[in-house]
């Protein structure tokens, strides 16, 4: 991230969502490879064979491997993908704008000038308010309102944003495409009141 900053930009907070969602790939984890190496030890002793008579022991190689690979599919199919996921996403909050990075290689990036926000709000569910996490709205005057999901910390995230904004220079965010304040002298001359249209 600190490749793309423009001149003076400086980075305040990179944090990722609320690691709640990685419990159920965790729990997988942790019990496939258990429940795999108990149906192998239970096949090996002949409970397969005597569960189901067909079940020779010549199946006996056969259905333990099935068990180690089923055991390995849950890691690759389910847990992986979703640790993959939440370790590409990111939000980096800096002294002029809010990013919302997701993907490794397919990258998708959302980008909001902290100039152009007028209202930060919190939403927590009940689970949130417990691990003190909670989706962001940032609502801004020409965009619409951005939504940043679970957010860890969300209230001192909003914090933070709240401060970086009351620190922003005053007369804009060169960033953005808002006319600061200025007399009439420091207005461009086509900008001036009474300046020609040549529109």
């Amino acid at each position: 991230m600190r490749k793309g900053l423009v001149p003076g930009e400086q980075v305040i907070t990179i944090t990722r969502p609320q690691p709640r969602k990685l419990a159920g790939p965790a729990a997988a984890f942790i019990a496939a490879p258990a429940a795999a190496a108990f149906a192998s030890a239970w096949t090996v002793r002949g409970e397969a064979t005597r569960l189901v008579p067909v079940a020779s022991a010549d199946w006996t190689p056969w259905i333990v491997l099935a068990c180690v690979l089923a055991a390995a599919w849950i890691w690759l199919a389910y847990c992986l993908p979703r640790l993959l996921r939440w370790q590409a996403t990111r939000y980096i909050l800096t002294s002029r704008r809010i990013v919302a990075r997701y993907g490794m290689m397919r990258r998708r990036d959302e980008q909001v000038n902290l100039a152009s926000i007028r209202n930060v709000t919190v939403h927590q569910s009940v689970l949130q308010r417990i691990l003190r996490s909670g989706n962001i709205s940032l609502e801004t005057g020409y965009e619409g309102v951005v939504n940043i999901q679970d957010v860890p910390e969300a209230v001192r995230f909003r914090d933070f944003v709240l401060d970086a904004i009351d620190e922003l220079p005053v007369g804009g965010d060169p960033g953005t495409d808002e006319i600061s304040d200025y007399t009439d002298e420091a207005l461009p001359w086509e900008l001036r009141e009474g300046g020609d249209d040549e529109r």
